[in-house]
């Protein structure tokens, strides 16, 4: 098969959750046989089409942004080109201009989106946009929630439910390097014998100020990697409290993280509002078996971390709940390690890459056998 990913942004340029994703897919499918593309926006397309782990991505360049949407008219040429080359186009939503790219470009292709997330913040220029998203909704073969708490919890969806099937993300621990021990004792050396940690984009959903305002009065320590729109607000607010054993560390290579993630005490992951769909840096914590601190938002985050078995779930929003739950963690050892060892046995069932691939090769097999099934009836 050839497959077309379509997203506003991918591997190399940016990393976060729907871009892990997105490699995750192009490379088990390449891994299995098949062609994969994916299209996305970059501020600087150099080279445009960048092949990484076995399949290529395409890059046009950013013209402007509205409400953090970029825009591409080039991109409109582009996927014109790809979605004729393509068996089937895979459309990753959230993104107002993928939406008018459908709407605008013929597409003659059966189609999927994976529905990542609701919108969330930006609730005014939603009354606007809801027809487009219907219509752009309304014209995919399938669609796809990330899991089943999202599904019953989203209006959007509840719409097209018809069409919706759940396939939760998955990783695959091959992806991940190994650190060398000298890696892993500079790093202990650095932070300590025992900590927790967050991972990811600082977003303002993702509840940073909830979790440095849950760090006041807590003597733990708290190594907190990632950077994003956030960062410097939340320096200044780890200053504001005079949080010492807060550890801002930015950046990290993928084996500097690894080795963190492996001598972590546990994952707090504080995200407060629906626009944390997922939380693929919180399945990273369950792959290397550690205990998990969240928030019950209604999404998928817990259905990665199941209350009192894999970890704790505090109502969002309450640092003084996610303090008492950093704290019963930290004292409780034996608890702490169990939940971690049930976390990793969790994401063995139900989250691995390989899974989530066989499942959307599945899919897209299915497709595009009932597309030449209907066009032969005709």
């Amino acid at each position: 098969m050839r497959v077309l990913h379509f997203y506003k942004t991918a591997i190399p340029d940016t990393v976060g959750g729907v871009e892990q994703v997105i490699h995750q897919l192009g490379r088990g499918a390449a891994r299995r046989g098949h062609e994969i593309a994916v299209l996305s926006l970059s501020p600087a397309p150099d080279p445009r089409v960048v092949v990484t782990d076995g399949y290529s991505v395409h890059r046009e360049r950013i013209d402007f942004e509205i409400a953090s949407t970029p825009f591409s008219l080039s991109s409109l040429h582009r996927f014109s080109q790809l979605s004729k080359w393509a068996d089937i186009v895979h459309f990753h939503f959230p993104w107002p201009f993928m939406d008018l790219a459908r709407l605008v470009v013929s597409l003659d292709k059966p189609s999927i989106v994976t529905y990542h997330s609701d919108i969330v913040r930006q609730t005014m220029l939603l009354g606007l946009y809801r027809p487009l998203m219907n219509k752009f909704l309304g014209s995919a073969d399938q669609i796809v929630a990330t899991s089943s708490n999202y599904l019953s919890t989203s209006p959007t969806l509840d719409r097209f439910r018809d069409r919706v099937s759940v396939i939760p993300i998955g990783l695959d621990r091959s992806n991940y390097p190994a650190p060398t021990t000298s890696k892993i004792a500079l790093w202990r050396d650095r932070l300590g014998p025992k900590f927790f940690l967050f991972i990811g984009v600082l977003r303002y959903y993702k509840g940073l100020h909830i979790l440095l305002d849950a760090m006041h009065g807590l003597d733990c320590p708290l190594v907190i990697i990632g950077t994003g729109p956030i960062e410097d607000e939340i320096k200044r607010r780890v200053h504001k409290l005079g949080l010492a054993n807060v550890h801002l560390l930015g950046y990290l290579p993928d084996e500097d993280k690894v080795a963190i993630l492996q001598l972590a005490y546990g994952i707090v992951f504080p995200s407060h509002l629906r626009s944390e769909a997922f939380g693929v840096s919180l399945l990273e914590g369950a792959m290397f078996g550690k205990p998990m601190i969240s928030s019950e938002i209604g999404t998928g985050t817990t259905f990665i971390n199941i209350s009192s078995e894999t970890g704790l779930v505090v109502p969002p929003s309450d640092p003084n709940g996610l303090r008492d739950a950093m704290r019963t963690l930290w004292e409780n050892e034996t608890l702490a390690a169990e939940m971690g060892r049930r976390a990793e046995e969790r994401y063995r069932i139900y989250f691995t890459g390989d899974q989530m691939n066989d499942r959307y090769i599945d899919l897209y097999r299915r497709m595009i056998a009932q597309r030449r099934s209907a066009r032969a009836a005709r």
